[in-house]
């Protein structure tokens, strides 16, 4: 599954590939022992590059006795964009990929993408100032829509959060804006979406939109959005699936700010 698209052909191919990536320099955005993500340029366009250095097995059997599946190269993302591309969900563009090994434990594998141009982060757009109200109503129903798709095709995305949705500034005053879900190392592409996994992303995407200005009213658009059905039917239906995800929202809140989830989202 190895490729290099014809742009970056002359800066390396298949077998050079990582070597290349690992021994270039760029604007880096994360580095950990397993894993280094940066920017780079190359023949006046952006890049971002993602290498994995593989995890060990310590790593491994912890996730595994933990009953999750271990992340152990580039390979989640890129099936992950290919199936949110596939469904017609906005991602990042691929435009090479690498894995050299059979080891799991220390694989090593890297991915590039297009820089995304002139977007700005859901959170980031909130941090700037109130969203207006029509954009807000947009944006509600469009990250809600992007959530049902993913799940609904055995996408979840284990760190899906508003910083996660990246909005194209030239679309934000059309009926339907444009919006890239983006860093999906992490997830898992099923034929279908177990509903634990459907929970904790929800879950975490309502904890991070819990200071982004949003009310209760906002809530539920999200909820009869995301469900496609009347309010009062998915209130119904879906009763026991909101409390749980509403539950994961406070407890993720709590935790990470030491004080109650937002007052206006309770109940």
């Amino acid at each position: 599954m190895s490729f290099v698209d014809e742009e970056l052909s002359e800066l390396a191919d298949r077998d050079s590939l990582f070597t290349v990536l690992d021994k270039m320099e760029g604007e880096v955005y994360r580095a950990v022992e397993s894993r280094r993500t940066f920017r780079f340029e190359y023949r006046g366009r952006a890049y971002f590059a993602k290498l994995h250095f593989g995890v060990g097995w310590g790593e491994i059997f912890k996730n595994l006795v933990q009953l999750r599946l271990p992340v152990v190269g580039a390979a989640n993302e890129r099936r992950a964009i290919e199936r949110l591309t596939g469904i017609g969900v906005d991602t990042m563009e691929p435009v090479a990929y690498v894995e050299e090994g059979m080891n799991p434990a220390t694989r090593h594998s890297a991915i590039v993408t297009r820089e995304l141009t002139d977007t700005i982060s859901l959170e980031d757009l909130a941090l700037a100032g109130p969203i207006p109200f029509a954009l807000r109503l947009r944006l509600i129903r469009k990250v809600a829509a992007i959530s049902r798709e993913m799940h609904a095709h055995g996408v979840n995305h284990r760190d899906l959060y508003i910083c996660h949705f990246h909005l194209d500034r030239r679309t934000q005053d059309a009926p339907e804006p444009r919006i890239h879900v983006i860093d999906l190392h992490r997830a898992q592409v099923r034929r279908s979406t177990p509903v634990r996994w459907v929970v904790k992303d929800i879950g975490g995407l309502l904890f991070s939109a819990a200071d982004a200005g949003l009310g209760r009213r906002d809530l539920l658009r999200f909820m009869r959005e995301y469900s496609g059905e009347p309010l009062a039917v998915t209130l119904v239906r879906d009763r026991r699936f909101w409390k749980r995800v509403i539950a994961r929202a406070r407890r993720l809140y709590s935790q990470e700010h030491g004080r109650p989830f937002a007052a206006e989202w309770r109940g």
